[in-house]
């Protein structure tokens, strides 16, 4: 917030105007001034909140200024509301907060008791529990209360820094007096942060993570003796909340709650603000969205920073070093999230990357997964780094963990393309076996049952090429949604390859593939690999107008791989359709042989034919000169 603009209101002669003259004069001004002072704007100053800009609006409540009163209570940010003697703290309650209340004003109101120095026989302490708390039970816009002598310049800067705080570091989104606690989305917000601060995850806060805490937080050491004082604080109202183990998460928000009871609320939302909240405790869009644009023909991967965040979040959580993440861990994992990503939802997760044998998923199916999430929406990658704390030393925040691959336009051409993560759509007939690849693709026992694919279905996992290097692989089965992806041209162009599939024993199979490339003939466009599933079987004649090896060979294509998934080579196939992707120019129709080029050769034979003639002029000089 760049202003803070506080309406300055109460009955005639309560002293608004000198309580403004005293701040800006910095004394109280004993000669007479006007009756309603001008506007006032006061630049941010040390000590300011948030160091923001103050405008002032001094007002009158004669009924002949009522409609400008009306209008400057509507345009402020907070109400100052001034009172002086016993009358005028009536009417505070029976003119003013009403008055505001019918206005519909939503701002809050900071009471403020004037000219104490005319009651010598009356204590704050009295005033407070007499005349303030009563009424600030019953009108909860009122969010705080001071008092205050314009004459003695009592209390004067405080009363003002109370309105500016008011907006500022707002009590009533996150501390509810009535009940007398913290509100829910206040909980859930700190709860995210002890979370956050929790670095071990062993459910306590310890010195040392503290110590980080309060520097992130206020930028400034704690010393052992504010240490020990905090834990104290703590003890008196929860003993085991605070222990030599540290603070634990009760005893967390207890902390906060005793700082929101003492007036210290600011303290909260400077926590709440280092991490990212808003004044509506939400996250700030601009932390869970920053710009991040993948250009066309090009994709989005983690980079090594964000593999390594991945991979440190999977083994903190991995409690019972089991190498899965069964559904506790992963609960506790994304507890400062708003769960599971609706995408991983869709897609059955974790059914679609790699689980252990008791069906939790592994760090290498972890890392998998979010390689998709990354690939297919990167938008929700950066949201749960933000989600789950990913801190980067770079500039650029989450996106840090990110990073856009080098552009691929021409895949026919020859030449490598520089990404790890790749996308094929597997196409093929109704149970021609497209089901089964994606599940030895995760290495799953082979089932006979057959289930007809309705949803598309998406499996992904590592895949180590040639010299060692590791990619991702996402093959994705379409389902009933194949006409409509097959048409749209930009799912087509995120597609890495395509993994054209047949069932070799079944004669009416591969004819599919004919009419799929007759049909939608803009998938040419695409690198492709020809795959005959079910060799274990007993092969038999297509019945299509060319058999699969004449119909590949017409197109100047590779033959088709005859693979079964009850194969152990069967992992040979993934490989391929990765380095195929890789390198896409060789799953391209290759070129008609070209003319033989025998210019190497005749250049060859020339030379050699002048170094004969060379060799002979120089032998008959020799012959004939002996």
């Amino acid at each position: 917030m760049a202003t803070v603009r506080i309406c300055v209101c109460g009955d005639e002669a309560c002293g608004k105007s000198s309580l403004i003259t005293s701040l800006v004069k910095d004394v109280f001004v004993t000669t007479k001034i006007q009756s309603v002072l001008p506007q006032i704007t006061l630049p941010p100053t040390i000590g300011t909140p948030e160091n923001v800009t103050t405008t002032i609006v001094d007002t009158s409540s004669l009924p002949q200024e009522r409609d400008n009163l009306r209008k400057e209570i509507r345009k402020s940010n907070v109400i100052l509301l001034v009172y002086s003697d016993h009358y005028s703290y009536e009417r505070v309650a029976l003119f003013w907060m009403p008055y505001f209340r019918s206005l519909g004003v939503n701002v809050p109101v900071v009471l403020c008791a004037n000219k104490s120095d005319l009651s010598v026989n009356t204590t704050t302490a009295q005033v407070v529990e007499e005349e303030m708390l009563p009424v600030m039970a019953e009108f909860k816009e009122i969010d705080s209360c001071i008092r205050t002598s314009a004459r003695e310049h009592h209390n004067i800067n405080e009363a003002f820094f109370l309105c500016q705080k008011a907006v500022t570091h707002p009590i009533a989104p996150i501390y509810d007096s009535k009940e007398a606690n913290l509100k829910p989305a206040a909980v859930s917000a700190l709860q995210r942060v002890f979370y956050l601060c929790d670095k071990d995850q062993d459910g306590y806060l310890n010195d040392k993570e503290l110590h980080d805490f309060q520097l992130k937080c206020f930028e400034k050491p704690l010393s052992d003796d504010d240490l020990n004082n905090v834990k104290r604080s703590i003890q008196r109202w929860a003993p085991d909340s605070a222990s030599e183990r540290g603070i634990d998460q009760k005893g967390f928000l207890l902390l906060n709650k005793m700082y929101a009871e003492k007036g210290r609320h600011e303290t909260i939302w400077i926590i709440l603000r280092k991490f990212h909240y808003t004044d509506s405790l939400s996250l700030r869009d601009t932390f869970l969205h920053p710009k991040f644009d993948v250009p066309q023909y090009s994709s989005a991967e983690l980079s090594p920073a964000g593999y390594r965040f991945f991979v440190d979040l999977f083994l903190l959580h991995d409690k019972d070093n089991d190498g899965g993440l069964n559904d506790a861990e992963l609960t506790a994992l994304f507890a400062p999230t708003p769960g599971l990503p609706s995408s991983w939802v869709d897609s059955a997760f974790p059914s679609c990357t790699v689980r252990n044998e008791a069906g939790h998923i592994t760090l290498q199916g972890w890392l998998a997964q979010w390689s998709m999430t990354t690939f297919e929406e990167p938008k929700t990658t950066l949201e749960y780094l933000a989600y789950l704390g990913f801190e980067s030393q770079e500039r650029g925040g989450t996106t840090a963990a990110l990073k856009v691959t080098k552009a691929r336009k021409r895949r026919n051409r020859p030449g490598r393309v520089e990404r790890n993560v790749f996308l094929c759509y597997v196409l093929g007939a109704g149970g021609s076996g497209k089901s089964s690849l994606l599940s030895v693709f995760l290495n799953r026992p082979f089932s006979t049952t057959y289930h007809p694919t309705i949803k598309p279905r998406t499996s992904v996992n590592s895949v180590e090429l040639q010299g060692g290097k590791q990619c991702y692989l996402i093959l994705e089965e379409l389902g009933e949604l194949e006409p409509a992806i097959l048409e749209n041209g930009a799912k087509l162009d995120a597609c890495d390859i395509l993994c054209y599939t047949y069932d070799s024993s079944d004669p009416d199979s591969f004819a599919h593939i004919v009419e799929l490339r007759k049909k939608y003939p803009q998938l040419d466009a695409l690198p492709a690999i020809y795959t005959a599933l079910k060799a274990d079987q007993d092969k038999t004649m297509q019945r299509s107008e060319l058999q699969p090896d004449d119909y590949t060979n017409a197109s100047n294509m590779a033959a088709p791989l005859h693979v079964s998934v009850t194969w152990a080579s069967i992992s040979e196939l993934f490989v391929h359709l990765a380095e195929s992707a890789t390198y896409p120019s060789t799953a391209f129709p290759k070129k008609s042989e070209q003319p033989v080029d025998r210019t190497n050769l005749y250049i060859a034979l020339g030379a050699t034919v002048c170094a004969a003639a060379a060799i002979a002029i120089i032998w008959k000089k020799t012959v004939s000169n002996p």
